[in-house]
């Protein structure tokens, strides 16, 4: 995942040690007594929903978040993350641990055995999907390198045949859980770009993305399969977010928007071009990428020359800072936010279930 951040224009973790460093041998040499710091008094919130106090005014947690909100839900997710780790192993230290009492074997050696059935074996089409799937360069591919994706993938398998054995256990008995996945519902509005699929679709998906983004060259693949699985179910938006490093990006968002003007259909297998070649996005290939899809090179070139779009590419990508979004690529799911190129299952558990909810 490609990230900007506010910090992109700070200083190195590195130099700001050094200067945490300095400072503190100044003060240790000078004799300094530490700064003076605010009076936080730390008490039960009064009502519900207020985090602080300032000059008699209450301070409600949505204000205290502000701008911030998408890095609050990273932390709010990686917590989830942890917890729900945290109880699949319990679960399998306590009902595992009951059946591998029962048969009088350690735990261990009870999953070895009973559970797992022995050495798990991966095959080598696993492996070859593994890397297809992670786009992994054949030049990394050393024995090294394999041996670890092997041990991986069978700890992965391992993992699955544990959560399938839980699964038998937990089926008349279910876990209760007193805590929830955390959501985020963001007003996203899809803006009058590019978009695939149903106008008035009970699902809409904006995307931010950047044609120079290899993480985003991938989710272009998921977009594909979205677009096959759900057609007119879905509203899919595509919005530009061009970062700063990739100095071909914006030109190719603004070229991509002189085909769209010629047709949805056409900025949508350039949008697919220009993802499977993310190496060659000078303007010579613009040009002829657009000559590819079928657009009319002498309007494109007019377009292009003007910089008719340039505008339109600033404004998504203001829009996209004000909401939030620091990475690409970044979608949002009838105000669901996904980040990063995650799989399909990833995509289809949210549209599934707003889908169900729109019946």
């Amino acid at each position: 995942m490609q990230k900007i951040r506010k910090s992109y224009f700070s200083f190195t973790l590195a130099t700001l040690s050094a200067v945490a460093v300095a400072f503190a041998v100044i003060s240790a040499c000078s004799g300094q007594q530490a700064k003076a710091k605010p009076n936080f008094v730390f008490k039960d919130a009064p009502k519900a929903g207020v985090v602080a106090k300032i000059n008699g005014e209450e301070i409600t947690e949505e204000q205290l978040i502000g701008d911030e909100k998408l890095e609050f839900l990273d932390l709010r997710k990686r917590e989830y993350e942890l917890k729900m780790n945290q109880l699949n192993k319990l679960l399998t230290e306590r009902l595992i641990g009951a059946e591998a009492k029962k048969a009088n074997l350690p735990l261990e050696e009870f999953i070895n055995k009973k559970v797992v059935g022995g050495e798990v074996k991966i095959s080598d089409q696993d492996y070859k999907n593994f890397v297809k799937e992670k786009h992994i360069p054949e030049s990394q591919l050393n024995p090294q390198v394999k041996e670890r994706i092997m041990a991986y993938l069978q700890g992965m398998k391992k993992q699955d045949l544990v959560q399938a054995y839980i699964g038998k256990l937990t089926k008349s008995s279910p876990v209760e859980v007193y805590f929830t996945k955390p959501k985020l519902q963001v007003n996203v509005e899809a803006g009058n770009g590019p978009f695939f699929g149903g106008k008035d679709a009970a699902v809409t998906i904006v995307e931010f993305s950047d044609f120079q983004c290899p993480f985003c060259s991938r989710a272009a693949e998921t977009v594909t399969q979205l677009k096959k699985k759900y057609g007119n179910k879905i509203k899919l938006a595509f919005r530009h977010f061009p970062l700063p490093m990739h100095r071909e990006a914006r030109p190719a968002s603004e070229a991509s928007m002189c085909v769209n003007e010629q047709g949805t259909d056409k900025f949508w297998r350039y949008h697919d071009i220009l993802f499977k070649n993310m190496d060659k996005l000078d303007a010579a290939n613009l040009e002829k990428y657009a000559k590819e899809v079928g657009a009319d090179v002498k309007k494109f070139q007019e377009c292009v020359t003007a910089k008719k779009y340039a505008a339109h590419v600033q404004a998504d990508m203001e829009y996209g800072e004000k909401i939030g979004v620091r990475s690409t690529p970044t979608f949002f799911i009838n105000g669901q936010l996904i980040s990063g190129a995650v799989p399909l299952e990833q995509f289809s558990e949210v549209i599934d279930e707003e889908l169900a909810a729109k019946k």
